[in-house]
């Protein structure tokens, strides 16, 4: 009747096992490190930057626990915060000489200490929010008068090439503030322009009216289409940032939107506030210029004269100079997708760029009156430029598909690719609120946490103990196997713990054992209606199956609406809430029906079972001690 068959305990050995294995990362810490990735989109983190690390480490004295190279930044790991700072300084020096123009970014962090049998099973602690990690935290307010001003030169820009397309003679086109003003000579020139941008532009709102001797026809954003750029500037905002963090090396940075104008930004572990700051505020933009092709320019590149008027000179990614000229044809607004591919007659590596439709119309007419001459793409990141590439144009080029070839091998074209497609961002950003918990605060909420978690899940344990006996026992193994799985379904899926998250923690062991007392109550319950022990043991298991099901899926609801619609903290609530509720209905029925088939499936003739005293409805009691 109370007997398990072997392959319920095989699962219960699997989980338990699944269980320690996930949760142990948790229990190793962190290790403070420094770590080394790119200052500038065409730098590149390799293996001649690792022997520079190790070289001036070994300068300094200083010698790194573990030194690992991911292909995107290298990360020193150290035994003491004071090497760690140490070695901070010795890497500054050695590869930032110039911190006005940094060519790498040197910042503080925190690593895993997880040792390496547990990675190589992919388990890993969970991550910490800021409240339990230290880090920063930072509102940033996006200017959208700014975007909508940068979409009105955008549409000034296409509307005087419609124009010039359609024949239309205009006597000028200008932006006023966010409107884009058309004057024309006479009323049916005005009418010829406002049939030519309604037709190419129905998000634009036309109006005209005459303006002395001239008419001015006036073309503003319809609302639902102001609203659409401004909404697409906060999401451009907010992928830029994605890519600028990922140089920080935050295992769990949060980026989210917060109301119709401001993002939030939250990186947990970062110590170093100012880079922090730095890399967020970072600008970066992409323009495509013509090479200044003349004997002038040619002597400036190697400094033998100055630059001719209207050009400018730019280092390449070898360190050496280019002149280009001034006028930019495109800018990275244009530039819709950039992949790597191979050409398909010489097989030489190449970066496939995608134009939208005005850049595809410009990009047509100067290919086909330049042909044979070559073309810059530049980077420009603080207000300084750097020249990509500079690719010779062998034809025209229509249809909005562009190739970059010429002496690039695959892993260069793999990241021009990707820096090309890394884009700038939509519209300015202010930080207006700033926030720093220092690592100090936050062991200081891990300590309080834990303490409340372990001192709840002991007092649980001794009342359950004193007042259940042996049951209690069985209680008390199922509650400790629920905290242990919760805690490695949350490492395998690599959540965030927060203090609200700790909170839920401590919620779920009360909810947990709340399905123990049942099962216990009623099996009582059949002893005092006179039940033997066995028969007892089984109809109180089958019968608070059905109660514990109904509670824990009312409360399970509950803790799907708080993540659906939830945020922020909320959201860190829900998510070990809900995991809690399923862990313990594991925990609680299968697991510890397991144990008690264990300790008294065994016994044929059962005469008693220690679960506390038994109150019969005549008065007495039945003894209730293990035989």
């Amino acid at each position: 009747m109370n007997r398990y068959p072997v392959w319920k305990y095989a699962i219960i050995l699997v989980v338990l096992l699944v269980g320690v294995l996930y949760t142990l990362p948790n229990f190793f810490g962190e290790s403070p490190a420094v770590q080394v990735s790119s200052g500038k989109a065409t730098i590149k983190i390799d293996t001649g930057t690792v022997q520079r690390v190790q070289d001036a480490l070994g300068a300094a004295g200083l010698k790194a626990d573990a030194l690992t190279f991911d292909g995107n930044s290298i990360k020193a790991r150290f035994l003491t915060p004071d090497d760690q700072l140490k070695a901070k300084d010795a890497l500054q020096h050695a590869l930032v000489p110039d911190a006005s123009d940094p060519s790498y970014v040197v910042a503080l962090n925190l690593l895993s200490s997880t040792p390496s049998w547990l990675s190589a099973l992919h388990a890993a602690p969970m991550y910490l929010g800021l409240d339990l990690r230290g880090g920063v935290h930072f509102m940033l307010q996006v200017d959208m008068a700014a975007a909508l001003t940068k979409k009105a030169d955008s549409l000034a820009g296409d509307i005087r090439s419609l124009l010039r397309e359609k024949t239309v003679r205009h006597g000028g086109i200008s932006r006023n503030g966010q409107v884009v003003e058309v004057k024309a000579r006479d009323a049916q020139t005005v009418q010829a322009a406002r049939n030519a941008i309604a037709d190419q532009f129905p998000e634009l709102l036309l109006t005209d009216a005459p303006d002395g001797t001239e008419f001015v026809l006036r073309a503003a954003l319809k609302p639902e289409a102001a609203r659409k750029v401004q909404e697409m500037a906060l999401k451009q905002n907010i992928t830029t940032l994605h890519n600028r963090i990922n140089e920080l090396g935050v295992s769990e940075p949060v980026i989210q939107q917060q109301g119709v104008d401001r993002i939030v930004v939250q990186l947990p572990g970062v110590q170093d506030t100012a880079k922090a700051k730095d890399i967020l505020g970072r600008t970066a933009t992409l323009e495509v210029r013509m090479v200044d092709e003349s004997s002038d320019a040619r002597s400036a590149e190697t400094g033998r004269a100055p630059v001719p008027f209207g050009s400018e000179r730019y280092p390449d990614r070898n360190g050496q100079s280019l002149v280009v000229k001034k006028q930019f044809i495109l800018t990275g607004e244009n530039l819709t997708d950039a992949q790597p591919g191979f050409d398909s007659q010489t097989q030489e590596p190449t970066v496939n760029l995608t134009l939208d439709a005005k850049g595809s119309r410009i990009f047509r007419d100067v290919t086909r009156e330049n042909v044979g001459k070559r073309m810059a793409i530049i980077l420009f990141e603080k207000g300084k430029g750097e020249v990509v590439t500079a690719p010779v144009i062998r034809s025209e080029i229509s249809g909005g598909r562009v190739q970059i070839s010429g002496r690039m091998t695959a892993m260069e074209a793999t990241d021009t690719s990707l820096l090309l497609r890394a884009g700038s961002l939509a519209a300015p950003m202010e930080i207006i609120e700033e926030l720093t918990i220092g690592p100090t605060l936050g062991a200081e909420n891990i300590s309080k946490g834990l303490h409340s978690v372990t001192w709840g899940f002991v007092v649980i344990c001794v009342f359950m103990c004193v007042y259940y006996m042996m049951f209690g026992v069985f209680s008390s193994l199922a509650l400790g196997l629920n905290l242990l799985l919760l805690m490695a379904v949350l490492s395998m899926l690599q959540a965030t713990l927060t203090l609200p998250g700790i909170a839920a923690m401590a919620l779920a062991l009360g909810m947990a054992i709340d399905s123990n007392v049942l099962i216990n109550e009623r099996v009582r319950e059949e002893l005092r209606a006179g039940a033997a022990p066995q028969a007892a043991i089984h109809a109180g298991y089958d019968r608070a199956w059905a109660t514990i099901l109904d509670s824990n899926i009312s409360t399970l609801i509950v803790g799907l609406a708080l993540l659906a619609f939830g945020s922020g903290p909320v959201r860190g609530f829900a998510v070990v809430h809900c995991i809690g509720i399923l862990t313990s209905m594991f925990s609680a029925v299968f697991f510890s029906r397991g144990l008690v088939n264990l300790w008294y499936g065994r016994q044929k003739k059962l005469k008693s079972v220690a679960i506390g005293t038994v109150w019969r409805p005549d008065g007495g009691t039945a003894l209730s001690r293990a035989e």
